[in-house]
């Protein structure tokens, strides 16, 4: 961890560059049968814009029968699913993984503590990406 997280979000570090960390996302998700909706490309834009910024990109992924209980059992759930991994490096080259961990989410939306298994992929989902 960089020890400068905000609240709630595990933060990873990857040995691969951006690129292959998020290829390796999209290829467990994928081999999981989870949908990746899209992934958004923040240093692509900058880029577009005229601005710099290390290489970053969210990846936005989720599954219907996993998420659609959160968001009946607590709708403002909505507001965070799917769910998202972001991968990033930093200025001294370090690629990060960082996602909301489950355990947050349930107490910021209140959900019941049995549907917590429902998200909690993500913490393999981002593990399986950084490591070699």
């Amino acid at each position: 961890m960089t020890g400068a997280e905000p609240e709630g979000i595990v933060e990873l570090p990857s040995r691969h560059s951006v690129d292959d960390t998020v290829r390796r996302l999209e290829d467990l998700l994928r081999s999981r049968s989870i949908k990746v909706f899209v992934v958004v490309d923040h240093s692509g834009e900058a880029e577009s814009a005229g601005l710099a910024m290390p290489p970053t990109k969210l990846v936005i992924f989720g599954n219907p029968k996993a998420g659609t209980p959160l968001m009946l059992a607590a709708p403002s759930t909505a507001i965070d699913l799917p769910l998202k991994i972001l991968v990033r490096q930093d200025a001294a080259g370090q690629v990060w993984v960082a996602y909301n961990a489950p355990e947050y989410l349930r107490a910021r939306h209140g959900f019941p503590e049995n549907l917590i298994a429902n998200i909690t992929a993500v913490e393999a989902l981002a593990r399986a990406a950084a490591a070699e």
